[in-house]
């Protein structure tokens, strides 16, 4: 089965609107699909890659009431971490888990589904383990939890025994004496005013991760990911979350997954996912062996290659048809 052939058709929303988060931060959210269906959130990638069409088709429209939202700093949220580097101040996980809570207060959503993919796993378990009360079931995808050997595994070149060639460009803008930690590195650069400094380190850093997201290149990915404003608030808020290890004490989220016991829940997991290896899925199903653990053989990270996207669909097809909607 083809991604094409696994999504729902392409809908528009019925609602839009601009939620005042605080400390200067407007967060747009949209509504789609069914007003008196399921509801359910999807909480996308990075952090800053921001939200696209294609997240709402993961979705069955009759009978999910389909929720999105960009994150703080990032797609049609403000102020943009590209045109404002001090906006990440205001931007934590704990930050955005707020946000979450107060968008479902706001729509007067007793319970929902919680659906995130690589960094959306992180903060998908995160606000779950925070609001457990508020979660229906968790749909997760190429989990990420931010540990020191995750982070020194795709950023400080574990997984250039993979890809030498695109290592190599990755480090290009960084000086030899200061490879040795590359996530440092690149936030001098990435926070210097100068744009003739930080966007170019924006798209290198943006490039080395869209490079690596699927089993096969994807050049309209690419292409997409290095767009050089899209580009730098997406290195900016990585970057940022990477340097503070996600605000997590090491190792939080696993050791906290008995937190989410009781929570129907379907991990979905590319065998071949460079950017966040197996290892972690393996480690979070070990820790909460009641969620159903999808493993994808011929699958790398991305949400849209055909047997993950197929299986995220699987899974909240089955979530709504266990709801009764």
């Amino acid at each position: 089965m083809g991604e094409a052939e696994a999504l729902y058709p392409p809908i528009d929303p019925y609602e839009t609107g601009m939620m005042l988060a605080g400390d200067g931060h407007r967060v747009y959210w949209e509504q789609c699909g069914n007003p008196d269906g399921k509801p359910v959130v999807f909480l996308h990638g990075g952090p800053g890659a921001g939200c696209s069409p294609d997240h709402r088709r993961f979705f069955d429209p009759a009978r999910y009431r389909i929720i999105l939202l960009d994150q703080r700093g990032c797609g049609r949220s403000t102020p943009h971490a590209s045109e404002d580097a001090a906006a990440l101040r205001h931007i934590t996980t704990w930050h955005l888990v707020a946000d979450i809570e107060l968008l479902r207060r706001n729509l007067g959503i007793p319970t929902w589904q919680v659906f995130g993919g690589s960094w959306g796993s992180a903060l998908a378990l995160a606000y779950a383990q925070a609001h457990p009360q508020a979660v229906s079931e968790l749909v997760l995808r190429g989990i990420f939890t931010l540990r020191r050997h995750e982070l020194e595994w795709f950023y400080e070149g574990g997984a250039s025994a993979i890809f030498p060639d695109l290592w190599e460009e990755f480090i290009a803008p960084i000086p030899v004496l200061e490879r040795s930690r590359m996530i440092e590195a690149y936030h001098r650069r990435l926070s210097d005013p100068d744009p003739a400094v930080h966007v170019p380190a924006g798209v290198a850093w943006s490039k080395w991760e869209a490079s690596t997201l699927t089993l096969r290149p994807d050049p309209q990915l690419i292409a997409e990911m290095t767009e050089e404003r899209a580009a730098v608030a997406f290195a900016r808020i990585e970057n940022h979350f990477f340097l503070h290890g996600g605000w997590f004490r090491e190792g939080q989220l696993i050791e906290d997954a008995s937190r989410l016991r009781g929570i129907p829940a379907v991990i979905v997991q590319g065998r071949y996912d460079v950017c966040t290896p197996i290892m972690t899925a393996w480690d979070l199903h070990r820790a909460w062996p009641e969620a159903d653990l999808v493993v994808i053989d011929d699958a790398g990270h991305a949400a849209f290659e055909p047997g993950i996207a197929a299986a995220l669909v699987a899974a909240t097809d089955r979530f709504a048809a266990d709801s009764g909607e």
